[in-house]
């Protein structure tokens, strides 16, 4: 074997290996766009809008698989684009759904004239908010088509529906499904 050929297979064996590592990083990088976008995000709690259900720093994963197969529905916690501040994600519970009809009475939340039971609120009483610029919200306020009511357990320290309005069905990104860290909350929702 000549020194040429011996230099010559090296220098390909090092362009296969640096191929086959650039493939498996791009591959790597699909798969984690995949899963993020289609299956599940992980998300940090910034805030105590969710309290005591979750807990600011709690680690979350919102899945999106379950919307491929039903609707959102009442009490489902989810993550969805802010109405405000482009590129933040809130979560929030939902309260109601498209033509429901949502009202505040004496700190209590009706839903198409029913009280509704919210042993996650801990007492706390819901009141309306000022609402933010350019949103009006009157109650009885009917959730239009292709929303829905969204709030924060922690009533008396989250904006929500309350103050933005209703959230588009489009812009929820997935169901809060665990608190995964810190190890003291873990929890399925």
């Amino acid at each position: 074997m000549a020194y040429g050929d011996h230099v010559e297979r090296r220098s390909g064996g090092i362009v296969r290996s640096l191929i086959s590592w650039v493939m498996f990083f791009v591959t790597m990088f699909v798969m984690v766009w995949v899963i993020q976008n289609f299956i599940v995000r992980a998300y940090v709690i910034p805030s105590g809008s969710m309290e005591s259900t979750i807990e600011i720093n709690d680690h979350v994963w919102s899945e999106k698989v379950s919307y491929y197969f039903r609707d959102i529905e009442y009490g489902d916690i989810v993550t969805f684009d802010d109405p405000e501040v482009a590129g933040r994600t809130l979560i929030k519970r939902v309260i109601a759904t498209e033509g429901q009809t949502v009202d505040l009475i004496d700190g209590y939340v009706y839903v198409d004239g029913v009280q509704l039971d919210e042993p996650y609120t801990k007492g706390q009483l819901s009141e309306p908010l000022d609402t933010a610029a350019n949103v009006t919200v009157s109650y009885p306020y009917t959730v239009p088509e292709g929303c829905i009511w969204v709030m924060g357990d922690n009533r008396t320290h989250s904006a929500d529906s309350r103050y933005f309005g209703p959230v588009s069905v489009s812009s929820v990104s997935g169901r809060a499904a665990i608190i995964y860290w810190p190890i003291e909350n873990i929890g399925v929702f």
